[in-house]
């Protein structure tokens, strides 16, 4: 997915916006300011941001379900500049941290976000 990185992943994407808004407006309107303001923050660039979202959803297991943030926060690295490989390697480093069980049902969620690999 070739796209131009966003100066704030949050506040610039409204196609993200809007999906939140979906889940509920207010929802949406109270994430949009306030994880906006935290990805406005000046000193970790905006893929890194990204990146680490994933890593917290492999800790906390947030891979699953509709509307998983598991699936939002990848597709948001994708839209940073990161790449599927960066993201398996990052999937691969967190099963040190993590465990192999959390990771590899990531992987699993992974595979049907981006389609699976051969």
């Amino acid at each position: 997915m070739m796209t131009t990185p966003y100066k704030n992943a949050v506040l610039d994407d409204k196609e993200l916006q809007a999906a939140l808004s979906q889940i509920n407006p207010k929802f949406g309107d109270f994430v949009t300011r306030v994880a906006g303001e935290a990805w406005g923050l000046p000193l970790i660039d905006q893929k890194t941001k990204a990146l680490i979202t994933v890593a917290v959803d492999v800790v906390i297991q947030d891979q699953v379900g509709p509307g998983s943030p598991f699936g939002a926060h990848v597709n948001m690295a994708m839209k940073q500049g990161a790449t599927r490989a960066e993201i398996e390697e990052l999937l691969l480093f967190m099963c040190v941290y993590a465990g192999f069980n959390k990771v590899a049902g990531c992987f699993g969620a992974l595979n049907e976000i981006l389609g699976s690999q051969s």
